[in-house]
């Protein structure tokens, strides 16, 4: 089962990170950013199987006709107001 990973590197120093979740690793940047005033970059290495599976569902371009219509996770037709 695949999880997300995120790499975390500064462009201005030898500070190098990898962590297990997207959350963790935006403080992590604006943390560095924020104490240092350096600038920091992040990859993300890999994504959980959930995330992965709802970006495919979605369609690479997020386009109607490239959607899964079989797939729980897309609604074609919003909610009525």
């Amino acid at each position: 089962m695949a999880r997300t990973r995120v790499a975390v590197r500064c462009v201005d120093c030898s500070f190098e990170a990898r962590y297990d979740g997207l959350p963790t690793a935006r403080a992590a940047l604006d943390e560095h950013e924020s104490a240092t005033g350096h600038e920091v970059r992040w990859e993300i290495e890999s994504l959980a199987d959930g995330v992965s599976r709802a970006g495919d569902d979605a369609g690479v371009c997020g386009q109607p006709e490239c959607a899964n219509a079989d797939s729980p996770l897309v609604d074609p037709e919003p909610p009525e107001r």
